[in-house]
């Protein structure tokens, strides 16, 4: 599932799963996993930054584990975490150069750091 969001005048922000072909649309392709995706081949995941500094901590990662009943509290979580996060302006500069597409390997893709983080660059914005 990619989804995505543009205001007039500004560019495209979107997140998809690495395991789906990469389209023109993408942009700059950012994976924003702190681990490799299992099973991919960096030759085959056509990222064009990896930025893992912008991943949840491992902590609150494990913490987390995917489970759709801790979310809201690990979106809170992860805010606090990237409101101090140097690496985020690094994202920021990217998507301000043109579209970007956050990229990451979670079977869910309603409940996962990458929908985490553009929910929180939309709203910093």
């Amino acid at each position: 599932m990619t989804t995505s969001s543009r205001q007039p005048g500004r560019h495209r922000l979107a997140i998809k799963r690495v395991y789906l072909p990469p389209e023109e649309t993408d942009g700059q392709r950012v994976l924003v996993d702190r681990l490799w995706p299992r099973g991919l081949r960096k030759a085959d995941a056509h990222v064009s930054v990896w930025l893992k500094e912008v991943a949840p901590s491992t902590e609150l990662r494990q913490w987390f584990g995917h489970d759709p009943a801790r979310w809201a509290e690990f979106k809170s979580r992860y805010a606090a975490e990237l409101a101090h996060n140097p690496a985020l302006e690094k994202l920021r500069d990217l998507w301000a150069q043109g579209d970007v597409t956050l990229l990451y390997s979670a079977h869910d893709e309603a409940h996962n750091q990458a929908r985490a983080l553009a929910d929180f660059l939309e709203a910093s914005r």
